[in-house]
């Protein structure tokens, strides 16, 4: 009830327009969608958003099923080709996570209890979502994109898109399809603290 009534709260706010910014820090923001645009110049609005969702929430989710996550992780595994990312690399302005390719395990860099291991430590930290914070503080990232000029695909349409999103109480997206042809991604996200520890060193190997 607590969530619906927020979302009803949420929905009238961006309605009227007086979703307040949070303050974020515009040189940081700069300089993370420049890397995103560098390294995945295909990007659109709704993969920045999901790489700084990421770094503010992780996953976003709990996994409560660590058995069917392996299962679920063998299997795309089995079908996963070749891919256009980068082997590994920081989300959002603040690299509080970081998104580590499947090719790491394919190529034997890293086994596959150890990659499991390390995504599943690093859902354990994820923090509940509060989507009136979230919403408040993609405005502020927003604000400052909006001032970069970047000319990117569809960005009215996906601008509408994650504002109507966000304001019936939802925030996760998936990669536009646009992404997902040039790139086919296939990753978790870990955390940095993790991910230095236990994977880098065996990437760096």
């Amino acid at each position: 009830m607590r969530r619906f009534l927020c979302a009803l709260m949420l929905l009238a706010m961006v309605s009227c327009g007086t979703v307040q910014e949070n303050d974020v820090d515009a040189a940081r923001v700069r300089a993370a969608v420049e890397r995103m645009l560098s390294d995945y110049p295909q990007s659109t609005l709704q993969d920045i958003y999901k790489s700084f969702f990421q770094d503010r929430f992780g996953p976003g989710h709990i996994v409560a099923d660590t058995a069917r996550a392996a299962a679920y992780l063998r299997r795309e595994l089995a079908v996963a080709g070749d891919t256009a990312m980068l082997l590994y690399e920081p989300t959002g302005d603040y690299g509080n996570y970081v998104r580590v390719a499947l090719a790491v395990v394919s190529s034997g860099k890293v086994s596959l209890d150890k990659y499991l291991s390390c995504f599943l430590r690093s859902v354990r930290e994820v923090q509940p979502v509060e989507v009136e914070w979230w919403a408040a503080e993609w405005a502020g990232i927003k604000r400052v994109i909006d001032g970069m000029s970047l000319n990117l695909p569809n960005y009215t349409e996906e601008t509408i898109a994650i504002e109507k999103m966000l304001s019936s109480g939802h925030y996760a997206v998936h990669h536009s399809e646009r992404y997902n042809n040039h790139y086919a991604p296939h990753y978790r996200i870990m955390a940095k603290d993790i991910f230095e520890a236990e994977i880098l060193p065996l990437i760096a190997e």
